[in-house]
């Protein structure tokens, strides 16, 4: 039964007393050190448990040379994290891969220009052993600030700049073909699309891939959202003025799909039977609640989350500061049929 203390922190002295072991080799057992023989590996981390004793911090970091904290930085404001679903599923996937590993997540976020120096600062600081940074936009700084600061860092989704660093993104382009051959394979013919930002590359890829299935395409049926409902439904306002004909539409992600899905009721189309309609990325507490359920393209967000952080940890591990070769994974995406197509 673990000892209980109170007013008195239990000691690496008393643990390896404790275990009738030296002071050193109590220290190489709860720091993760090497050449310890397995049955005094077992006396000292009985003690550990029987003590209650929890490591110093600053002592472990200077055995360790790791701080045990990892930064996740999002390239976006307060407001679009904290009501996209999106995030907060990458973070759980992100937080549980490194809480098994007995690390701390520092979550950094990026209102405006100004907090890249922020940012920077403290990475340069040395206050935490890696990053993840995902949501990056065209010639966003980041991946110049965490190489500047020395830092290795994981990226979630494919990066639009050339260097080769490790990433883990969805098959954002495969996913997007496979909603439209669905449209398609339903007799429709006037397919739009409403785009995500096309200053990110899960957009320009979903993009791609439509353009993959449909090269004729009329431009006009293309318009650009934000991955947020208002504009989703601001774009298909803007859709069915310029081609009220139109029978489907794929939206680039589950918010902008139950934005379009609104205003298409407002406008009188019924969905599925007038207008089929697919989303992307098949978050429930959005695909799930839409009236008629949505049909979408489901990634796996928390298992990318954990994919992340495995492959900094992993990283970290190997060599530390960026000379690991660069990993990269693309995980599968398959369709969802409900009934909005």
């Amino acid at each position: 039964m673990t000892e209980q203390y109170f007013g008195t922190r239990p000691t690496l002295e008393a643990v390896a007393a404790r275990a009738g072991v030296s002071r050193a080799t109590a220290s190489r057992v709860v720091n993760g050190g090497s050449g310890v023989r397995p049955t005094l590996v077992d006396r000292v981390r009985q003690a550990v448990e029987e003590l209650g004793y929890v490591p110093n911090p600053a002592a472990r970091s200077l055995v360790t040379r790791r701080t045990g904290a990892v930064a996740v930085i999002v390239a976006e404001p307060e407001t679009r994290f904290f009501s996209d679903p999106f995030f907060s599923r990458q973070i759980r996937g992100i937080s549980k891969e490194l809480a098994a590993h007995d690390s701390q997540l520092v979550l950094l976020l990026v209102e405006g220009p100004d907090d890249y120096g922020r940012i920077s600062r403290y990475l340069t600081g040395g206050h935490v052993d890696g990053a993840l940074a995902f949501s990056l936009h065209d010639e966003d700084p980041l991946p110049a600030i965490t190489r500047g600061a020395g830092v290795l860092t994981v990226f979630g989704g494919r990066p639009g700049f050339p260097a080769a660093v490790p990433y883990v993104d969805a098959d954002n382009r495969g996913g997007a073909r496979e909603a439209v051959r669905h449209l398609l394979s339903l007799g429709r013919r006037q397919i739009a699309h409403i785009a995500g930002p096309l200053d990110q590359t899960a957009s320009t890829d979903r993009l791609d891939g439509y353009r993959d299935v449909l090269p004729e395409a009329d431009p006009a049926l293309v318009v650009e959202g934000a991955f947020t409902a208002e504009s989703g439904a601001r774009a298909m306002a803007q859709l069915l003025a310029l081609r009220p004909e139109l029978d489907a539409v794929f939206a680039a992600n589950d918010l902008m799909a139950s934005g379009a899905l609104r205003v298409l009721r407002e406008h009188g189309r019924r969905v599925p039977e007038d207008v089929a309609l697919v989303g992307f990325d098949d978050m429930a507490s959005v695909a799930e609640a839409t009236d008629p359920p949505l049909t979408t393209v489901r990634q796996e967000i928390e298992e990318m989350g954990r994919l992340m952080a495995r492959l900094l940890l992993r990283g970290l591990d190997q060599g530390g500061t960026g000379a690991v070769e660069p990993t990269s994974v693309i995980t599968p995406t398959s369709l969802v049929r409900r009934a909005s197509a």
